[in-house]
């Protein structure tokens, strides 16, 4: 990954300073597929050659930035907008570059994920529809509970919405090429937070936990990644609204873990068992026998299956 840092550009309607970095590319990549996955907020369904991004940065939540990503050959540039009048210093910048990453998985090396696929026969029909994708994950763990309660028990659609209403009420907007991104209130934000409409009413407690944990530290992306992945689990359930389901998408789409085996995901685990023609359900030893050829990307080949599988045809 390189940081080289450009000052001074400025955005026309709020004047933030913007600086530019870029990140190394290994192996196939190709950024529109990574945009275009449709997986938790994200529900793209065009790609205009900018990947426009909002968050928290994870080292600090209280810190929202936006990010404009474009893919020059082997090479994604980020534009990095500030949150307020001051530019970004060297090493912010820096840390947003690594966050971005891991967000679009460009923080594993992807030549060797491609050697992997092109050794398993399956695995090489899988991957040739699509041989630059790789796994797009939620922003950070903080970002990956507050979709968990807003999202929960509803359609998708319904949860980009209410996340989107939460974002456009009390979070922070960014102009990205062009198209006005607002990204999650900061935890010291979202405890303010009395209502959104839509969301019911019992939801609201339980985005103020979150925002308390993260305030604590408790939801630190490197804290978890640290810790094994059922202690981890174990620590997430410990928030109201966040239980085995949930703290299992929040470790596999969140901590940037390429080789965590989703057990529970049951549509990975059906597009699999599809994909190797296999007529019954996995068992989960069943799984985790098959995914030992998979390391160690058996993350990644799991999302992809469940992405991909579908333009398999027949």
């Amino acid at each position: 990954m390189t940081t080289t840092v450009t000052s001074g550009a400025e955005l026309p309607a709020r004047h933030n300073p913007v600086q530019v970095t870029s990140l190394d590319v290994r192996g196939p990549y190709d950024l529109a597929e990574v945009a275009l996955m449709g997986f938790g907020h994200r529900d793209e369904r065009q790609f205009d050659g900018v990947m426009r991004l909002a968050f928290c940065l994870d080292t600090d939540y209280e810190t929202p930035v936006g990010v404009e990503a474009r893919q020059l050959g082997d090479r994604v540039e980020l534009t990095v907008h500030a949150p307020g009048p001051d530019p970004l210093d060297d090493a912010t910048v820096a840390l947003v570059a690594a966050q971005v990453a891991r967000v679009l998985s460009l923080d594993h090396d992807g030549a060797a994920f491609d050697a992997l696929c092109r050794r398993d026969p399956v695995l090489a029909r899988l991957h040739a529809v699509a041989p630059g994708f790789r796994p797009a994950l939620f922003y950070s763990p903080y970002e990956a509970a507050v979709w968990s309660v807003v999202s929960a028990r509803r359609p998708r659609s319904q949860g980009i919405v209410l996340r989107q209403r939460l974002c456009d009420l009390h979070g922070t907007r960014f102009e990205l090429s062009g198209v006005t991104t607002a990204a999650v209130p900061p935890p010291s934000r979202l405890r303010t937070v009395e209502s959104v409409p839509g969301l019911p009413a019992d939801r609201i407690p339980r985005l103020h936990a979150i925002a308390e944990a993260a305030q604590q530290g408790r939801l630190s992306t490197e804290r978890l990644r640290t810790m094994p992945p059922v202690e981890a689990a174990a620590e997430l359930q410990r928030l109201p609204g966040i239980g085995p389901f949930y703290s299992s998408l929040i470790i596999v789409r969140a901590l940037g873990h390429a080789d965590v085996l989703p057990v529970g995901e049951a549509h990975a685990r059906s597009a699999v068992e599809e994909l190797y023609g296999l007529g019954h359900e996995l068992s989960p030893a069943e799984l985790e026998q098959l995914a030992e050829g998979w390391r160690p990307f058996r993350t990644w080949v799991m999302v992809s299956a469940r992405a991909l599988a579908g333009r398999l045809g027949t």
